[in-house]
């Protein structure tokens, strides 16, 4: 499959980059896209876009102790410009983060599978985030609450005060790290595939199939009693961009 360099010809809307960085936040030497620089986006409002749709973020460390690098799939949370990750505070990930390890998150949908007429220039149609920071331990009581509901409300809005509170031990046994939201760039495909022009001719179907997360039909625990709650009778995911 190709991320080909050749000029996307694609409709414009509001996910292009073109329509995106108009309103851009600088970039670094570490956060600058080489390959597919058109592809390319800066702009703060567009990367919040992508991180408040997307479930999962990957982050990668290497710790202290070892050069053996590591990539933990977690949810995560955002709050402003600072995103939020949790989990045991045993895990190799939080109790290696939590020493000032340089960190990178990232982030992708992916909203299509683009078929061109050769193999080679077969793509997909995605947004990705990449963040670059150093992750640091919320130590303050309010700020790792606040950071938590933050989390839970990331996944289901309004959630966090239908649901019991973190108790005292919970809380012990939970770490929150905070990455700044400040050396970043995102990554944007959208449209149809890009053939060489003698493959236009090429007999055999071209197009995209699009790809999206679905909300199905919520299942009731055996000893739940209650009605299924408004705001979940009416989740979904894709946000209003």
């Amino acid at each position: 499959m190709s991320d080909n360099s050749k000029p996307d010809n694609s409709k414009p809307n509001n996910l292009e980059p073109s329509n995106l960085n108009s309103r851009n936040s600088t970039s670094t030497a570490r956060t600058r896209v080489v390959r597919e620089p058109q592809r390319a986006v800066y702009d703060r409002h567009a990367i919040n876009q992508i991180l408040d749709e997307a479930f999962l973020c990957h982050v990668g460390f290497v710790p202290n102790s070892d050069s053996q690098p590591y990539v933990i799939p977690t949810s995560y949370g955002r709050a402003e410009d600072v995103l939020y990750i949790h989990g045991s505070a045993a895990s190799r990930m939080l109790r290696n983060l939590d020493q000032g390890v340089p960190v990178c998150v990232t982030v992708t949908l992916l909203d299509g599978l683009v078929l061109a007429r050769s193999v080679f220039n077969h793509s997909m149609n995605y947004r990705s985030v990449v963040i670059l920071g150093t992750a640091t331990l919320v130590d303050d009581p309010a700020e790792k609450l606040a950071a938590l509901r933050a989390l839970s409300d990331h996944i289901i809005p309004n959630r966090w005060d239908d649901a019991r509170q973190p108790n005292e031990k919970e809380l012990k046994a939970t770490s929150v790290l905070r990455v700044p939201i400040t050396e970043f760039s995102a990554k944007v495909r959208v449209g149809p595939p890009i053939d060489d022009e003698e493959d236009y001719d090429f007999p055999t179907w071209a197009g995209v199939i699009p790809l999206e997360m679905k909300v199905g039909a919520a299942i009731r625990d055996e000893r739940c009693g209650q009605a299924l709650p408004e705001y979940l009778k009416n989740y979904k995911r894709k946000k209003n961009l």
